[in-house]
């Protein structure tokens, strides 16, 4: 019987590489890896439903959930983790020196739904005592006119997100203080030409572990999805992918052990993979429910908080049964 062919759309992740370049085969499925970026990917996949199987931003995913019939089913497998105390910015001319000074402040977010931003304010309420309601929020580009909201918001009263003009930039606007602060996931080109944009958490990296250690929280970014449809017509391929993703997770943790030689280009790979394991424990990066269990209900917890979810989730709603399950002997 021949394979089913499918398409995946994602980056080339370490974590993903072994599927990339069929060390890994899922079984009865001959796969398509594509490899592009985060942006491009949720761009097709949400407006167009361009790829059987496709990385997701988690927050999004969650949020196709509030339609009558939602088009996208997920797995437990999260290709992108990231601690994002680090993607903060502030311009210093605004008086910004600790996160309780962004109360009145004006924010720029890429998109008020997308998953770091949520984790963002999430972090800044539970840990700061900064709700949502107390800043003004502006969204657009960080770099490029035209961006908007790929999924459409019906957000509290007491929120408020303003799009920005259409020759305006999230970046622009940040170094020549029209904005206070801005939220992003990666750091906007002004941190490097502007003095005066800076980091919220100039010493982000003891930030973040000081938030492992107090939450247990490696914040989960994206998952997984495939087209409802192609799962319905083929509902075997959930655990297919998943024992997959499974086998490419632990090769890729295998490579970051190997000391015989360097596999990255990073002269100290040994010592910050010692300090990651020191301080988040060797199993740092898991796929599946349960070791994820706290992690995804304070996601979920955040995203109905801040009116983007229409309920508040349980993490066995949102992925496929069959996919976190397995037979015993």
């Amino acid at each position: 019987m021949s394979s089913l062919p499918l398409t995946f759309a994602s980056v080339n992740y370490d974590r993903f590489r072994a599927l990339e370049d069929h060390r890994v085969l899922p079984e009865g499925i001959d796969l398509n890896f594509l490899s592009l970026p985060v942006e491009e990917t949720f761009f097709r996949q949400l407006s167009f439903r361009e790829f059987d199987i496709s990385e997701m931003s988690m927050s999004s995913y969650v949020l196709t959930l509030n339609r009558e019939n939602p088009p996208f089913v997920a797995l437990p497998a999260f290709p992108s983790r990231y601690f994002r105390h680090q993607t903060m910015f502030v311009n210093d001319r605004g008086g910004i020196s600790n996160p309780q000074d962004l109360k009145g402040k004006r924010v720029g977010v890429p998109e008020y739904q997308i998953t770091a931003g949520v984790w963002q304010r999430g972090m800044l309420r539970d840990e700061y005592g900064v709700h949502p309601r107390d800043m003004e929020f502006f969204s657009g580009g960080v770099e490029e006119t035209g961006r908007s909201e790929k999924i459409a918001l019906d957000l509290p009263d007491d929120v408020s997100v303003q799009p920005i003009g259409p020759d305006q930039t999230l970046s622009t606007m940040l170094s020549n203080g029209e904005l206070d602060a801005l939220f992003t996931a990666h750091v906007p080109s002004c941190f490097y030409t502007d003095d005066h944009v800076k980091r919220l958490f100039p010493n982000y990296k003891e930030a973040e572990k000081a938030y492992f250690a107090k939450t247990g929280i490696f914040p989960i970014m994206h998952l997984v999805v495939l087209k409802r449809d192609v799962y319905e017509n083929h509902p075997w391929i959930a655990k297919s992918l998943m024992k997959a993703f499974d086998q490419s997770l632990q090769l890729a943790r295998d490579d970051l052990m190997y000391r015989s030689s360097l596999k990255t280009m990073l002269p100290w790979l040994a010592d910050h993979v010692e300090e990651t394991v020191e301080t988040m424990g060797r199993d740092f990066w898991t796929y599946g429910i349960e070791t994820n269990r706290h992690v995804l209900e304070t996601f979920l917890g955040y995203s109905y908080d801040q009116g983007l979810a229409k309920k508040r989730w349980r993490p066995e709603e949102i992925f496929v049964e069959s996919a976190s399950r397995s037979f015993k002997l």
